[in-house]
């Protein structure tokens, strides 16, 4: 499975909770980035650069970080991924990575929110967790090229029939119940 959406939109948060809800492991390259610029790691110093404008820490780098934990023995009764992929060359490269691994992508979950409720959420979270990276330019930029490059992401997925929206607006705990709902149906 992967969970899509803007920043902002709580992915994490509901990784976090789909994860533990259906026992599979959820993969985030975003908190991986930040762990590493915390340890302040050579691949930290580099993501933090891209990360600190708002742009997206170079493909090599992800994918490469991608194919590893996918390889992992733990994935293989399902998986949850957050953040990636991001652009349709990374689509291209997580097909390669799931052949390789005798795994695919069941299902594309949306997660979807107005920009406006986004920046508002992100700028309030900047406060909340002393993020260098939640500026409202950055947030800006980062909206930008969600709707620049993700989107056609989403794009890829929909032709394939995999991908399910749900609203990412309201409650946190009625979220998960709207995402456990659909996925439910699904099974």
């Amino acid at each position: 499975m992967l969970i899509i959406g803007p920043p902002g939109s709580g992915k994490g948060t509901q990784a976090a909770r789909i994860s533990e809800r259906l026992g599979v492991p959820a993969i985030s390259t975003g908190d991986i980035f930040r762990d590493n610029v915390k340890r302040q790691t050579p691949l930290g110093v580099e993501a933090r650069t891209f990360m600190d404008a708002g742009d997206f820490v170079p493909d090599s780098v992800t994918n490469s970080m991608v194919r590893d934990r996918l390889a992992q023995d733990d994935v293989q009764e399902g998986f949850l991924l957050d953040g990636y992929p991001r652009t349709a060359a990374q689509v291209t490269e997580l097909d390669d990575i799931l052949r390789e691994n005798a795994l695919e992508l069941d299902v594309v979950l949306q997660l979807t929110a107005d920009d406006e409720e986004l920046v508002r959420r992100l700028l309030g979270r900047a406060e909340l967790d002393g993020r260098s990276d939640d500026t409202e330019r950055v947030i800006r930029h980062r909206l930008g090229l969600y709707h620049d490059q993700t989107e056609a992401v989403v794009s890829r997925y929909d032709e394939r029939g995999i991908v399910t929206r749900v609203d990412g607006i309201g409650p946190i705990d009625e979220i998960t119940e709207r995402v456990m709902s659909v996925l439910t149906v699904q099974s």
